[in-house]
């Protein structure tokens, strides 16, 4: 290892100045513009209205077929709001970028506007016209003419009403055209079906993709590449397969079934018979002969192979484009193209099985990479995400005055389109060890990072995991008296959150936390996998657009519970779900992680504590919660305070690996249900942990109600953001103490953390969020400002607890040392009553209220249910967040103007009179 170190130090130093790094809330750096000659742009669509506006989330690029032009197709949120939280359509819609990539610059011709997309661009063989999938629109678009003077000429709708499951609308994903040019395939992403179109007529005809009698196969299907003019190929995601289709003027039929190692999420047609799919949580790339249907070579894309065999995934392969002998790959987890060296039989010349090909150098690309194409030796890329910045002002505001005021975490990310020279030999083995150096892959733990490791390895027996909802740092702890918040931005302060405060006050107080996930799709696989696959990637910012898609990172897909494998099973629990067999059959979940070696969606913490062989315990991760739906009528699950005493189930697990470790009375994601009696179902079972003296080494704690909602149907007066909040902080403070007090209190370190920070503002970072560590150990009346993220937090659990990573990313995380103390063996806890609490009904200890004046002002349940009409609390972000967020501004702080300045000063200095000059109490 001392040896690649040095290696990467003298490649690095080739690089020079331009290579200087910048963070991501995932705890990895982006260098885009480290190439020589490497040119980065946003994507400005030039709108009449906010000329400044750039849009995110590009998905696709497609090159013409003389080379010279190049398209780029956002698929994702790109949606802008008025102050009164009204889309505002002239802003609101995705984009195909049209560049002409023919010089050393890339220049932008034109920026096409499209209401919805999902993946799909593709040109004519001509090069006269192109098509665009239509995504929840259920339709393609033509575009004909002239680069820069193109227009739409045609729609093609495809027919479908609704997609398959429960709610669930159609997706129209990838598609192809034929190599004669008059037929274009699109792959229906919720309708587990293809649609070809005859370009002549206009007709559309569709072939299902499921094998039937309840077999697994054909779902999810994204990508598309035709072969010939009479076969194509389709990419199955969920199913992990690539489905031959023979397409003849007497109709569509299937072929073999090609079982991929991994989820197919991009393909490839290549000469000499082949064809390339590029493997998403097994990062690698197939290589199929498509005479014999067989995949002749797979070959690893995490990183060139003297790294080492990558037993563990997250680089992310999702993209793919060839230019001779060498194949481009988007490793979008890794934040790289790998240069791929193609066996002769693999890419091009020969004819034998190709077995030789390997990666041979990585390019560094901004941050989660999309799209790849080669033009004239110049390497083309598009990523998705950047950095979100401060959003002090994240709420939707749009006027004269307050021109781009919209802060939402997925409309600050920004979409980037890096072009560069192809590196030569030398250039490529310093832009590798850039990647190397991005991503930590060989960075070595300190001798005091492993000795801290080592000693909490051997006092600490178990891990409390506590996950809440949707908090930024300045939301809760911006008024805290040490630390760098920002006190006008405090609306869940010191008086409804005394618990927190107090975690912070007598533990660590870390100022500088981000959270990894953006939203709860992609925030739960951080907080529980560290790291994502592309499903979630591409998934996450449409469905939060209300672009189409649904909340599938939980288990349920298409809102079914996955983790029951047959329909019979699942209508049991459920008997709204379909009754076809076909519907996702089999207990398969698209949006899952793989474990290491590739162990199939078994990619979750408490995976690898099981692997481990250590005992687990689960209170509400991973429920199906679709019968906690107030429109679930008769089939509702009732509000149970203490359902054990009846043996009510009130919570079904949706990943099988959690069905005998979860407490069936333990109630999942409900706001209209108190954490109070959340926590009182844990301290039923903990105390049985303490009578038997053993308790599991993972314990696994939802706590959801700072998430806030469901005002009109809420139990024991908890009908207000303020008693929610507060409920969740009390719980949470309960939990700290009950630990504290028990026997367990000297070998037990709790972890609290939210899984996501999309539903405030913050002034230093839209991901920035709260973060707690308790128990024996940890530094006291601290403020520990090393940066520290959710990855890092899990690695941290992993390492206390005694489990290898369970993937590139937390592989290469730093535990959080800086948090812990040898010398700090004992602790204490006492949990506080929130004041706001006293109004409701629940059985609290007696006390006073004292803080009563800090909240202002005071909101009723009705004021509440009336400012968020028409949102959806049924489950986890099914909300208009913009809308959202300004009722929580406007309902605790009146009128008064929003802080929009989204400079991040440090606020750690002077914090006294700061607080005194805004009034904040505690």
């Amino acid at each position: 290892m001392r040896r690649s170190a040095s290696v990467l130090t003298l490649c690095l130093l080739a690089l020079g100045a331009r290579a200087a790094p910048e963070l991501t809330p995932t705890g990895q750096a982006i260098t885009p513009t480290a190439a020589r000659g490497a040119i980065f742009q946003r994507l400005n669509p030039h709108l009449a209205a906010d000329p400044n506006y750039t849009a995110g989330q590009a998905s696709a690029v497609a090159l013409s077929p003389d080379g010279r032009t190049l398209l780029i197709l956002t698929s994702g949120f790109n949606r802008e709001f008025d102050p009164k939280g009204t889309l505002i359509p002239a802003l609101s819609g995705e984009y195909v970028f049209v560049f002409d990539v023919s010089g050393a610059k890339p220049t932008q011709l034109q920026a096409l506007v499209v209401p919805d997309a999902f993946l799909g661009v593709a040109w004519a063989p001509a090069g006269d016209r192109f098509f665009v999938s239509g995504g929840v629109d259920d339709d393609v678009l033509e575009f004909a003419g002239r680069p820069g003077v193109m227009r739409q000429t045609r729609m093609f709708r495809l027919g479908h009403k609704v997609g398959l499951g429960l709610a669930v609308k159609p997706e129209a994903a990838g598609l192809a055209v034929s190599p004669d040019g008059r037929r274009v395939l699109v792959a229906n992403f919720q309708h587990d079906s293809v649609s070809l179109i005859d370009l002549a007529s206009g007709s559309v005809t569709e072939k299902s993709l499921l094998p039937g009698g309840g077999r697994r196969g054909g779902t999810f299907p994204r990508a598309i590449a035709w072969t010939t003019n009479d076969k194509a190929y389709v990419a199955s995601e969920r199913d992990r397969e690539i489905i031959a289709l023979a397409v003849r003027p007497s109709g569509m039929s299937l072929g073999p079934r090609i079982v991929t190692r991994g989820q197919p999420v991009a393909l490839l047609a290549a000469p000499h018979a082949r064809l390339f799919a590029a493997i998403d949580n097994t990062d690698a790339v197939a290589v199929i002969d498509t005479r014999a249907d067989q995949v002749i070579e797979t070959i690893p894309t995490a990183g060139p192979p003297r790294w080492g065999r990558a037993r563990l995934g997250g680089a992310g392969s999702n993209a793919l484009a060839l230019s001779g002998d060498t194949l481009l790959v988007s490793n979008g987890g890794e934040n790289a193209l790998a240069v791929v060296r193609l066996d002769s039989a693999a890419g091009g010349g020969g004819h034998g099985a190709g077995r030789h090909s390997s990666v041979v150098g990585l390019i560094p690309t901004g941050w989660y990479p999309t799209g790849v194409a080669v033009a004239d030796g110049r390497i083309l890329v598009v990523n998705g995400k950047s950095n979100a910045g401060p959003n002090p002002a994240n709420r939707p505001h749009r006027d004269k005055a307050w021109l781009g005021a919209n802060q939402y975490v997925w409309q600050n990310e920004k979409a980037g389109f890096l072009s560069l020279p192809s590196p030569t030999p030398n250039e490529l083995a310093a832009l590798t060890a850039q990647v190397a150096s991005n991503n930590h892959r060989f960075a070595a733990p300190s001798v005091a990072d492993r000795a801290m490791v080592a000693f909490l390895r051997a006092h600490i027996h178990h891990v409390i995991y506590v996950v809440k909802e949707n908090r930024t740092y300045d939301q809760v702890l911006g008024d805290l008296e040490v630390g760098d918040g920002d006190p006008r931005l405090a609306i869940f302060g010191a008086a409804m959150t005394p618990n927190q405060h107090a975690l912070a006050r007598q533990f660590v107080d870390l100022d500088r936390f981000f959270d990894s996930g953006e939203s709860s799709n992609t925030g739960w696989s951080w907080t529980l996998a560290a790291r994502t696959n592309d499903f979630t990637e591409r998934e996450a910012p449409v469905n939060y657009a209300h672009r189409g898609l649904q909340f599938d990172q939980e288990g349920d897909n298409r809102n079914l519970n996955v983790g029951l494998a047959s329909e019979a099973a699942r209508r049991k629990l459920n008997p709204a779900a379909p009754a076809d067999p076909d519907t996702l059959p089999g207990a398969s979940d698209v949006a899952a992680p793989d474990g290491p070696d590739g162990d199939e969606e078994h990619g979750y913490l408490w995976d690898n504590a099981l692997r481990a062989g250590l005992s687990v315990r689960n209170w509400g991760f991973y429920g199906d919660i679709v019968l906690y739906d107030k429109n679930a009528g008769a089939l509702r699950t009732p509000k149970v305070r203490e359902p054990w005493k009846t043996k009510v189930r009130v919570f079904t697990p949706d990943k099988p690996s959690l069905m005998a470790l979860s407490d069936p009375y333990f109630r999942g994601f409900d706001q209209g249900f108190p954490d109070y009696w959340r926590f009182k179902e844990w301290e039923r079972e903990f105390d049985g942990f303490v009578a038997a003296g053993k308790a599991p080494n993972l314990m696994l704690v939802r706590l959801a109600h700072d998430h806030t909602g469901d005002f009109d149907d809420a139990i024991d007066g908890l009908d207000t953001v303020a008693t929610e909040v507060a409920d969740n902080d009390y719980a949470v403070g309960l939990l700290v103490q009950k630990v504290a007090e028990s026997r367990f209190a000297k070998d037990t370190l709790i972890f609290v953390v939210e899984d996501d920070a999309q539903d405030g503002p913050d002034h230093i970072d839209a991901h920035r969020s709260i973060a707690f560590v308790a128990g024996p150990y940890v530094k006291q009346q601290v403020v520990v400002s090393q940066r520290y993220d959710t990855v890092d937090l899990v690695r941290t659990i992993e390492a206390i607890l005694g489990l290898p990573p369970m993937g590139l990313t937390d592989a290469a995380a730093r535990p959080m040392t800086a948090a812990f103390d040898t010398r700090r063996p004992n602790w204490r806890f006492e949990a506080k009553v929130p004041d706001v609490l006293r109004t409701t009904a629940l059985p609290l200890p007696p006390g006073r209220t004292t803080h009563a004046a800090c909240e202002r002002p005071r909101r009723s349940a009705a004021y509440w249910a009336a400012a968020m009409a028409g949102q959806d609390f049924s489950a986890e972000d099914h909300l208009d967040t913009a809308a959202f967020n300004l009722a929580l501004w406007r309902g605790f702080r009146g009128g008064e103007p929003y802080p929009d300045k989204r400079g991040g000063r440090d606020l750690r200095a002077g914090r006294a009179k700061l607080l005194a000059a805004y009034g904040a109490c505690s």
